[in-house]
């Protein structure tokens, strides 16, 4: 069996002691490089050419991401994975762009980490259940901002009349259940057109849905 060829990059001696231990303990996984800094790093690819790069992100030189972004740019056979002590969620969206196919946090167990190991030679992406759950928290925060700012220009009244158009309703449907004459009704269509720069309702019924208009209305 072709056993998985690992590279180890942390500048701390006693953690590649500690990760070669464990990797090499296992049938299907070698240890066949270490570095201590990005220029070594990238220098220990470049010779070797491991399958999977644990990659910490503190490194002396150039630093975890940009050796990353090396590796992956000159060597896209080696599949990087951070395995670093820090959870900030901006460091792991930098990794991912610099072309990180997994983020590890040392504190996990090490199944984990051989998981990843496995996961990352198949070509999957591979985070831990506490970085996933705070990319998650992140992401559905950024949304609900992209949600709150496409409408930053409306009146809650423009927001009714809105989600009313979003229902399919015509003018004399939207005047009735919001309680307003017909004309204002449409005023307020032509206000929200004019404001959100769209040209007719299927396309106000099509923004709305798409930013959650419904999931505000009823939050709020």
């Amino acid at each position: 069996m072709n056993k998985i060829a690992v590279g180890l990059v942390d500048d701390h001696a006693l953690v590649r002691l500690g990760l070669k231990t464990l990797i090499n303990d296992q049938p299907d996984m070698q240890v066949i490089g270490e570095a201590g800094s990005a220029g070594e790093a990238i220098q220990m690819v470049a010779n070797l050419h491991p399958r999977v790069v644990l990659m910490d992100i503190r490194l002396p030189g150039e630093g975890g991401l940009e050796a990353t972004r090396q590796v992956v740019a000159r060597f896209p056979d080696s599949k990087v994975v951070m395995l670093t002590s820090f959870a900030d969620e901006e460091l792991v969206m930098s990794a991912i762009r610099a072309g990180a196919v997994g983020y590890l946090l040392k504190e996990v167990g090490t199944e984990e980490v051989l998981r990843g190991i496995r996961a990352a030679a198949q070509g999957e992406s591979v985070m831990d259940a506490a970085t996933t759950t705070r990319m998650f928290a992140r992401m559905r925060a950024i949304e609900q901002k992209v949600e709150k700012d496409a409408f930053h220009d409306l009146s809650e009244r423009e927001l009714d009349v809105l989600y009313e158009v979003s229902l399919g309703k015509t003018n004399i449907e939207i005047a009735q259940s919001l309680n307003i004459g017909e004309k204002t009704a449409r005023n307020y269509v032509s206000a929200i057109l004019e404001k959100l720069q769209l040209t007719n309702r299927i396309e106000l019924a099509t923004y709305a849905i798409k930013h959650h208009l419904s999931e505000r209305i009823k939050r709020e």
